[in-house]
């Protein structure tokens, strides 16, 4: 909404700068549509890393140890 009424200002005040952003939006979103699949990979392999890197200790964490005083029941 903010963007609208930051367009919408730039209009009234400067019209053909407005027109400009707003025929040249679509190419500038296409020049970083590369940047941002490269971002979003790059954030997948180091979730992955982590994971693995955390995965022993996940496995040692605190939820599978027996309270004391309890017994297993089947």
């Amino acid at each position: 909404m903010f963007a609208f009424l930051a367009w919408c200002i730039l209009f009234v005040i400067c019209w053909p700068i407005a027109l400009l952003a707003l025929i040249a939006y679509p190419f500038v979103w296409l020049l970083l549509l590369p940047f941002r699949i490269v971002g979003i990979a790059v954030h997948g392999v180091l979730a992955l890393i982590t994971a693995v890197i955390m995965f022993p200790a996940r496995l040692l964490s605190a939820p599978f140890k027996l309270r004391s005083g309890s017994a297993v029941h089947s």
